[in-house]
């Protein structure tokens, strides 16, 4: 067997730390350098040595991530952009023209939506959203012969609805569109949507995949060919591509991925066990709990529920704002899948794009990123916050 042979059946953990590259033959350097270079020695005219010819096309430090990427999402290949949107309207102009139709989540975040409702639309991309946790609201959604893509996230950002993603496979293929999952929520660690039938997997690689929120990058991991030539076409002619120094970081991050993951699992169970028996608490959302409503799904699909959790207040608005003021452990902060826990309200924050929409956020919402430092004084700082 072969080394990358043996790579690609290896667990997941192995697969981290060694998909993608083998140690560099000139030095034996078991790390990825970083190919801090714009252009390369061409061996005779239109001759590339190893494919290289200009670092918007490719550059070694963001081949090393795009392999482990695909690697860990068990995709054919993977691309590394500059930022999630990045990767995002890549995707949907490599897949889409004008005229043509997308179903999005009916609680997407907030970016995701901006992109579609600001900057799609005006190149003639419609859109409706639907409920990803609801399979026959979204076949209701799809447009026949117009309809793309299906553009579904699991766990959604912030509410942590649950989408089956292989039976949304099926109304979407059933359709002739592509089912896109946004995978940032789960990370591949706790979830692999292609091996459930979807078709294309996006990533916000600056939250669990990096892990350390010192760098902002985007993927996306395909499991057909000739889609991947597509894919890498537009990657190439549009040019939001992660640099060698991104990519370092990024692959650096998801090397730990796994027991990360773990250990944001085990703090979040603790916070919601906390936060389910907190009087001022009016509700506690998380897919572990076996109230949700997408918990059986979540469980079929999903290792473990995640690190998010997002909970509303007795109180209203007012209350929820002073609890994200009050914390101290929790960083008041955008952005998740940091190894810090931050706390936002996504009302005010990352989803006031959606204000006034079918996608506004309740105003007593409060959305955590649980990090993975000790659990009793994460629990002792939000007990504070509430008081």
């Amino acid at each position: 067997m072969s080394t990358s042979e043996h790579k690609a059946k290896s667990g997941f953990e192995t697969r981290a730390i060694h998909a993608g590259y083998d140690p560099d033959p000139t030095t034996g350097a078991v790390i990825p350098p970083i190919y801090a270079t714009s252009t390369y020695k061409q061996d005779g005219v239109g001759g590339l040595r190893g494919g290289y010819e200009y670092s918007r096309s490719a550059n070694p430090t963001r081949t090393a991530l795009e392999g482990v990427l695909a690697a860990l999402e068990e995709g054919e290949r993977g691309f590394a952009f500059a930022s999630g949107l990045a990767a995002e309207d890549t995707l949907i102009r490599a897949v889409c023209r004008p005229g043509d139709h997308a179903v999005i989540p009916d609680d997407a975040y907030g970016g995701t939506y901006r992109l579609f409702d600001k900057v799609e639309r005006n190149w003639g991309l419609a859109h409706s959203p639907a409920a990803v946790s609801d399979v026959d609201a979204v076949r209701a959604a799809i447009r026949p012969g117009e309809t793309k893509l299906v553009w579904v996230e699991t766990p959604t950002n912030p509410l942590l609805n649950i989408g089956d993603i292989e039976a949304l496979a099926a109304v979407a293929h059933e359709a002739g569109a592509l089912l896109v999952v946004d995978n940032t929520f789960a990370s591949p660690y706790l979830q692999q949507p292609l091996t459930l039938g979807a078709d294309v997997v996006v990533h916000s690689t600056t939250k669990y995949v990096g892990g350390h929120s010192d760098v902002v990058g985007g993927a996306l991991v395909v499991r057909d060919l000739e889609l991947a030539e597509q894919v890498a076409f537009h990657q190439n002619s549009i040019g939001a591509v992660a640099g060698p120094f991104d990519s370092f970081l990024t692959h650096r991050g998801l090397k730990t991925l796994g027991i990360r993951m773990d250990r944001h699992c085990d703090n979040a169970e603790k916070i919601v066990d906390f936060l389910t028996a907190h009087p001022k608490v009016s509700q506690v959302i998380y897919p572990g709990l076996a109230e949700h409503p997408g918990h059986t799904v979540a469980a079929k699909q999903m290792k473990r529920f995640g690190g998010m959790v997002s909970f509303r207040v007795v109180g209203g608005e007012e209350q929820a704002l002073a609890v994200c003021e009050n914390a101290e452990v929790f960083t008041l902060g955008e952005s998740l899948g940091g190894v810090e826990s931050l706390i936002e309200h996504p009302g005010r924050m990352t989803h006031a794009s959606v204000a006034g929409t079918e996608l506004e956020v309740p105003a007593d919402l409060i959305r955590i990123s649980v990090g993975i430092e000790t659990a009793d004084d994460l629990i002792a700082d939000l007990e504070r916050a509430l008081g």
